[in-house]
């Protein structure tokens, strides 16, 4: 998969195709049927299938000082957009210069200019422009207008007739819900990032942990979780099972946020390798002990819990 950062000056194999439009923050079970429609309609008339979207989130311009909320920051997000096969990703600047664009100039600059585009896809819910001008109906009649085909993509619900949605995603994970999160997603939600230097408290009561800053993630519940984390292993990522805490650490007066992972068969040195953990479920809440052999005992319990739940659990 390509990726642009403009849409000024595109290659010539960019352009006309069909373009879903949309911020798939987590890349849920309703933003691939977005994508995949797009891709449908390029496959069937051999044009690019391309998927435009915003970085940083609007959410963050419009609202910079709010608690980290994304579900896959940028780099996860192009993984899993590249993952359905999409052959071009254009990435545009979200600022307030950009916000403030008028809505038909961003369908002129941006889809006929800019990606000249034959068909364009976006969810039911999708506004954009100046004060949210733009809609699903206006593309519809520029469509007609401009010539551009334009599908709009209906929601897309569970089988209690729930729409999947980005809200749903972060209200189970801030729940300690990680399976129910999953069920939306279509994959298990995973926290990624370069592993850390912490205290190595682990290692001296037989427990060694990687960890993990959250930065932009959002903060799932603080606690303790079933998990598969996945190692680099060249081209490969190698999963391997087990058990991490997120939160403060308490117990130590800790006040940043980590995620410390103790994988069950591997005893390599992970510091500044890339790992990726999925949170499969939740087993408890974080909490304060008194003392080393009290977390020793319980992170004991905590491993037999997790080792489990994992049994139960398809492996990736």
């Amino acid at each position: 998969m390509r990726i642009y950062r403009h849409f000024e000056d595109l290659p010539p194999e960019v352009k006309g195709g069909a373009v879903a439009i949309g911020n798939f923050d987590g890349v849920h079970l309703g933003h691939r049927e977005v994508i995949g429609e797009a891709g449908w309609i390029a496959k069937a008339h051999r044009i690019p299938w391309v998927v435009l979207t915003f970085e940083p989130h609007p959410r963050m311009v419009f609202k910079p000082d709010q608690d980290p909320f994304r579900i896959t920051p940028f780099r996860i997000k192009a993984r899993h957009i590249e993952e359905m096969g999409v052959d071009d990703l254009v990435v545009l600047q979200f600022d307030m210069d950009f916000a403030s664009r008028q809505a038909e100039d961003f369908i002129k600059d941006v889809l006929i200019d800019g990606l000249a585009a034959k068909h364009v896809v976006c969810g039911y819910d999708f506004y954009f422009g100046a004060k949210r001008q733009g809609n699903p109906d206006m593309l519809l009649h520029k469509g007609r207008e401009l010539g551009f085909g334009f599908t709009c993509v209906n929601p897309v619900s569970d089988d209690g007739n729930e729409a999947y949605s980005s809200t749903r995603v972060r209200d189970f994970l801030y729940g300690g819900k990680p399976k129910e999160a999953a069920a939306v997603l279509g994959r298990p939600f995973e926290i990624e990032g370069r592993v850390v230097k912490g205290d190595q408290r682990g290692r001296t009561i037989g427990f060694p942990t990687c960890n993990v800053e959250l930065n932009d993630y959002l903060e799932p519940a603080y606690g303790v979780y079933a998990i598969r984390a996945g190692v680099d292993d060249g081209t490969q990522t190698v999963w391997h099972d087990g058990v991490a805490n997120i939160g403060k650490r308490p117990t130590f007066d800790k006040r940043d946020i980590m995620l410390e992972a103790h994988l069950f068969d591997y005893d390599g040195d992970l510091y500044g390798k890339h790992l990726r953990v999925a949170l499969i479920d939740f087993i408890r809440a974080e909490k304060k002990f008194n003392g080393l052999d009290e977390i020793k005992d319980q992170i004991a319990k905590d491993c037999i819990l997790a080792q489990d739940i994992l049994k139960k659990t398809n492996p990736f």
